[in-house]
């Protein structure tokens, strides 16, 4: 087990407001985390009188929409993963009303032998609409556009893994721990397949309850730019974009809900897409050719992308001037006409 003692605490700030989250917290770019932020909510409430109170209230407010449920034996102890060989995964997926993994899921603690159980991103505006309605998270506008998701579950454990969209996490009923790396820690970390994964995405091949240094040397430097969070219910904590993050659930009960979110305008393209795309078209260049296109993206990309137009009309930048949604739209049609030839 990685020693949790000697790693750093996230950071924590009290008494934040929507205002001071967007003005501090999220330029700021780093993991936060937000004592009793939600507290007050009512399923934070049901889930302190007893879990039964707090099951009963999610049975009534599940709609028959499926979800896709992850079941996993104990031996695995909670870590949903790969099989040794890579050729599936430990862990069988089945779809279901939400009832029903909810009725499977309480049944478990009841049990000699205990399964692992894992409803994950379930959306809650098709699921749980009633539900979402009185629990909006309170850093975020409601006019915010925003995927709002319920992860229920017993004691489990997610390997380290990043999210595009900026994320914060609020904890209903359960104790769960989060240990976070920035994401220039990728070398560090050991990355799975990026387009074989258990859940969508690309996972960390260490098990942090049992580190093989041997086979994962560099992971030792990973921990040095580590960070631990460990919240209770009504806590809440804000993972930024890209942020490595590896989550475990600390009891056989355990609900969180979490809200998604992007700054781009919705025209923007997943980078993980030019990522995949680069991967084909880049690669398998030669060394020489590799290095010039990686001066093409600092100068175009990376770098400063005003200079790198500035010799040039307004009217002659094309796509080098900033994007409205027609010319995205035009150099979409374009991009799909590329990929035919």
């Amino acid at each position: 087990m990685i020693d949790l003692d000697g790693l750093p605490r996230v950071a924590e700030r009290a008494d934040v407001d929507r205002a001071r989250f967007i003005s501090a917290v999220q330029p700021a770019a780093h993991p936060v985390v937000m004592r009793g932020l939600v507290a007050d909510w009512p399923a934070v409430a049901w889930a302190r009188a007893s879990l039964d109170t707090l099951h009963d209230r999610l049975l009534q407010a599940a709609t028959e929409a499926p979800v896709e449920a992850f079941f996993g034996p104990a031996s695995m102890a909670g870590r949903f993963f790969y099989r040794d060989d890579f050729s599936g995964f430990n862990f069988e997926r089945h779809r279901m009303p939400l009832r029903r993994f909810l009725e499977l899921l309480r049944r478990q603690s009841q049990a000699a032998e205990t399964a692992h159980l894992y409803a994950g991103a379930v959306r809650m505006p098709e699921c749980l609409p009633d539900l979402l309605a009185v629990h909006r998270p309170p850093l975020l506008d409601a006019a915010q556009e925003q995927l709002n998701a319920i992860w229920i579950g017993n004691r489990t454990r997610i390997g380290a893994h990043w999210d595009w969209p900026e994320n914060l996490i609020h904890v209903i009923a359960g104790r769960r721990r989060y240990i976070l790396f920035p994401p220039d820690q990728l070398a560090n970390l050991y990355c799975g397949p990026i387009d074989f994964t258990p859940a969508g995405q690309p996972l960390s091949l260490v098990d942090f309850h049992a580190p093989d240094f041997d086979r994962f040397p560099r992971f030792a430097e990973a921990l040095r730019h580590a960070q631990v969070a460990e919240l209770a219910p009504g806590d809440a904590l804000y993972v930024p974009s890209l942020w490595w993050h590896h989550a475990e659930s600390l009891d056989d009960y355990g609900v969180m809900m979490n809200s998604w979110w992007r700054e781009q305008p919705p025209r923007c393209l997943s980078p993980r897409t030019t990522l995949l795309h680069a991967l084909m078209s880049l690669r398998e260049l030669p060394a020489a050719e590799r290095a010039a296109w990686r001066a093409f993206f600092d100068h175009y990309v990376f770098g400063d992308t005003e200079a790198a137009v500035a010799h040039l009309p307004a009217t002659a930048r094309g796509v080098l001037a900033p994007f409205d949604d027609e010319r995205a739209s035009a150099l979409r049609k374009q991009i799909a006409q590329t990929l035919s030839w």
